[in-house]
This record gives structure tokens, C-alpha cells and sequence, in this order.
């Protein structure tokens, strides 16, 4: 899978960005971080990969800091100098660790960033309590940020999109492939701006509305960080299928394996395409044996790499990259929208297009 268009390729600065970003919210990160009981705070800081089991400091960046930058930048696209947002990016990288706390013991995920995750480290009581702190402390962060009650009311509707978009996600689990019951492209396009756009978009126009913008700047931000969210999840849907192992720190075709309802895979079944159809009968025949509690190996008979292929002819593959450069169309679009000032714009487009694009 390629970028839309050669425009979409990101400047090398993208990286830059996201390191200049870091380093302006961490030290405001730490501090709110060190005010938790010590043992949260252990749990807490392990998950931003700061410290081992036991507070031992580790080497681990802690991921790239999406959403800081965006906070950042939002506030500087407004006008506003970046410390203005950073109150915007602390509240939201710790909604999104709380976030990630809770979907690891609901997905069971056992190794995050090539570590074991939280409450696999410590345990599941201990690591729901460490993402209720979390949570908490993003609460607070705001509510004395300047414009703090409308910071909070715009950050409490993206955390109910983010559960119902959670909601649906796990929900799709228990769903037929086919049928009228099955999962439909637009229903996951939903789940996904919930589940990983509202968080984004919620990112930059917290930045942006801490930076004084009005309410068209903010609403513009909004969208387009939604649009990234779903491109960006679209994205890594296309990597736990067909990604570099060495690139991803994922096993190759692990979402197969785990018989994910990506959007490769429900684009491929809509196709109507011979190998879309072959790949419903296998997935369903699988579904049946399970129902009859035949043996593991029965019921899973069907190889990744065969799906993959069935799902990349049946034109899943493709249609993943169409839809993503459509959501990178609709981020450009908002952002023409409304006037935004200085360098910052630049740069935020950049990080955007790198974030979506990435390593495909």
C-alpha cells in the first residue's frame, strides 16, 4: 500500500516536530504524574515506558507524543505561543494512557511497546485503579487551565465518543461475517471516529481553544483531527495484516490470527468479488466449528496467509488506501476552512500527513 499521492509524503522535519513537542509538555507531564499515590505513580509512569516494575528508570520514549503535538500545535496554529496547549496535551496523553490501561485488560493485550502491559506487570485490579487515576488527574489538569469549564465539557464529549466508539468495537466481536447481522464499512467508520479520532480531534481543538482561537477554529481542529483518527486507524489496520514485523513490533498477520473485523477485511466481504466471497465461507465455516466445540486447530483451519491474499484480491487492500486518502482530503478540507497563523500551520499539516502515511 502506497501514500494517495506523492503530495501526501511527509517532510522529513515530521519527527522534529513530534521531539520539539515532547520535550515542551514532559517536564508538565512528570509533575502531574509525581503527584499520584507512589504506587499509581509507578504504574503510571511504566506505562508512558519512564520506569520498570519496581520505578527502576528505563530507556523507553514512550511512544511519539500524537496527541501532545497536536495540543501543541493547535494552540500555535491559533496564535498562541505552544505553552498555552500544554495543559490541553497533559490532559489528553493521560486520557488516552488511561485509555490504553482499560482496552489492554479488555482485549486481554499481554505486551504493549514490546513490553508486558500494565496489568499484566502488576495486575488487573491494580492497573484499572492506575487508569482511574489517570482519568482523574486529566479531569483536573483542565478544570484549572485557563477556559478549564469549557476545556472539560469539549474533553468529556470526546470521552463519550471514545467509550461508544469502544463499545461498538468489542461489540463486532460477537457478529456474524455475513448476513445481515454482519458488520458494515460504515458502522466501523464510526467506531473508529469514536474509538480513535475523537481523542485526536479532541487534541488539537483543546489546544487550540486554550490558545484563545474562536469557536470555528476550534470545531475546524476538531474535524480534522477525526479525519486523521480514522485514517490513522485504517492505517494501522493495513499494518496488523500486511506490516513489517521489525517496523510494527507486531507479528505478521496478527490481526488475522486474531480474526479481527478490520477494514480491509469488511471491505473485501462487501466487495462481491469471487475471493471476497471465498473469504466468507471460510471465516463463517470456522465460526460453525466453533459452535460445535470442535478442536482448536478445526475451527482455525483457515492460514493468515491465505486470508491475507483472498482479502488483498477481493480489492480490501485497495479500498483501505482510497479510504485513507480520502480522510487526508478531509483534514485539508477543514483545515482551509478557518484562518489559522504561522509556521505552526505548516508544520501541522506535515505531522498530520506523516501520522496517517507512516510506513505504508
Amino acid at each position: 500500500m502506497t501514500a494517495p499521492t506523492a503530495a501526501l509524503r511527509a517532510p522529513a522535519d515530521a519527527r522534529q516536530v513530534l521531539r520539539r513537542c515532547r520535550e515542551l509538555v514532559r517536564p508538565t507531564l512528570v509533575e502531574a504524574v509525581d503527584g499520584l499515590h507512589p504506587w499509581v505513580g509507578e504504574m503510571a509512569a511504566y506505562s508512558f515506558g519512564w520506569c520498570e516494575v519496581g520505578g527502576i528508570p528505563a530507556e523507553a520514549s514512550g511512544g511519539k507524543g500524537v496527541r501532545q503535538a497536536l495540543a501543541v500545535l493547535g494552540a500555535e496554529a491559533a496564535g498562541a505561543p505552544g505553552r498555552a496547549g500544554v495543559p490541553a496535551a497533559v490532559a489528553v496523553e493521560l486520557v488516552h494512557a488511561f485509555s490504553l490501561l482499560h482496552d489492554d485488560i479488555m482485549d486481554g493485550d499481554q505486551v504493549r511497546r514490546r513490553r508486558p502491559t500494565v496489568w499484566k506487570a502488576y495486575g488487573t485490579g491494580p492497573a484499572v485503579l492506575a487508569g482511574d487515576a489517570l482519568f482523574a488527574l486529566a479531569v483536573e489538569t483542565l478544570a484549572f487551565a485557563p477556559a478549564g469549564p469549557g476545556a472539560v465539557r469539549q474533553l468529556s464529549a470526546a470521552l463519550g465518543d471514545l467509550v461508544r466508539g469502544q463499545a461498538d468495537d468489542l461489540t463486532f466481536a460477537a457478529r456474524p461475517w455475513t448476513g445481515a447481522e454482519r458488520v458494515r464499512p460504515e458502522e466501523y467508520r464510526a467506531m473508529a471516529e469514536g474509538k480513535t479520532g475523537a481523542l485526536l480531534g479532541c487534541a488539537a481543538s483543546l489546544g487550540a481553544l486554550l490558545g484563545g482561537a474562536g469557536p470555528a477554529t476550534v470545531a475546524a481542529l476538531d474535524r480534522a483531527g477525526r479525519h486523521l483518527g480514522l485514517a490513522f486507524q485504517i492505517v494501522d489496520d493495513v499494518l496488523g495484516i500486511w506490516g513489517d514485523p521489525a517496523v510494527t513490533g507486531k507479528p505478521v498477520h496478527g490481526d488475522l490470527r486474531e480474526r479481527k473485523k478490520t477494514f480491509p477485511v469488511l471491505a473485501a466481504l462487501e466487495s462481491g468479488a469471487p475471493e471476497g466471497r471465498r473469504l466468507a465461507g471460510l471465516l463463517e465455516a470456522e465460526v460453525g466449528a466453533t459452535e460445535r466445540d470442535e478442536a482448536p486447530e478445526v475451527a482455525s483451519a483457515s492460514e493468515p496467509a491465505e486470508l491475507a491474499d483472498l482479502i488483498e484480491a477481493a480489492g480490501g487492500r485497495a479500498a483501505a488506501s482510497v479510504e485513507v486518502g480520502r480522510h487526508l482530503a478531509a483534514v485539508e478540507e477543514a483545515l482551509a476552512d478557518v484562518l489559522l497563523e504561522g509556521p505552526a500551520v505548516d508544520e501541522l499539516r506535515s505531522l498530520l500527513r506523516f501520522l496517517a502515511r507512516r510506513d505504508l
